[in-house]
């Protein structure tokens, strides 16, 4: 039992035995193993999504924030939303724990260099989506600076939605419904800053057209990434 990488003792099994194993069943019969490979498929699948979502967004981020202080000659955000972005967005990586997850059908396997292939081409799709709200608001709302930046941080907010939502799922974005949890820390996620950038609080107020129609971008963008992320799911034999 030692030897192996998961030993299971039955629910009659000797103390020595069940100190020795790795998972024991309560109750007779061995059904309680079906029960285990499903919570461990489940936790796989968290774990992936999470993974997944973490390299799109240093792909994302850091080029985003070079990309933005070669086009404003500035840094496109300050340290106090920096701080902002990063606190709420854990909202969202932290109730992902508890999202509502379908089991894979086959036992799975750890394909790093298919999820980082897809990972960093997602991301790159992220980025030409920041870039462009970023160009749009200096070339065609001809906001300065500040609003530049509260635009940056909005922006960052709604498309980290979009991100979750199109790689929560290895199907289509609407394949399975969010957790409870999940529901209610991202519509909190898309309220507070929203609501800051809109009242000017730690920021330079934005317009509720601006916000509004960002928000209209990022749903549209979710459907587009999703449909990205299927065939490079398909391509890369990740479904």
């Amino acid at each position: 039992m030692r030897q192996a990488q998961l030993g299971i003792a039955v629910s009659t099994a000797t103390d020595v035995a069940k100190s020795a194993a790795g998972l024991v069943l309560t109750e007779p019969g061995l059904a309680g193993i079906v029960g285990a490979v499903t919570e461990g498929r489940v936790a796989f699948q968290r774990i992936l999504t999470y993974t997944l979502r973490s390299i799109v967004h240093k792909v994302r981020q850091v080029t985003y924030l070079t990309i933005g202080l070669f086009i404003t000659g500035h840094a496109i955000l300050t340290p106090m939303l920096v701080v902002i972005s990063m606190i709420t967005g854990d909202f969202l990586a932290m109730s992902s724990t508890t999202d509502n997850v379908r089991p894979s059908e086959k036992p799975n396997t750890w394909k790093i260099g298919n999820l980082t292939i897809a990972g960093v081409t997602l991301g790159v799709i992220d980025l030409a989506f920041c870039v462009g709200v970023l160009l749009v608001g200096k070339s065609y709302l001809l906001l300065d600076l500040e609003p530049l930046r509260t635009l940056t941080m909005v922006n960052l907010v709604c498309s980290g939605q979009a991100i979750y939502y199109a790689v929560r799922e290895r199907r289509r974005i609407w394949s399975s419904k969010p957790s409870a949890i999940v529901l209610a820390c991202s519509l909190a996620d898309l309220l507070i800053v929203p609501m800051m950038a809109y009242a000017g609080i730690l920021m330079a107020p934005l317009s509720l057209r601006t916000i509004l129609s960002l928000f209209g971008a990022a749903v549209a963008f979710a459907f587009v990434l999703d449909a990205a992320k299927a065939r490079i799911f398909r391509a890369l034999d990740m479904e």
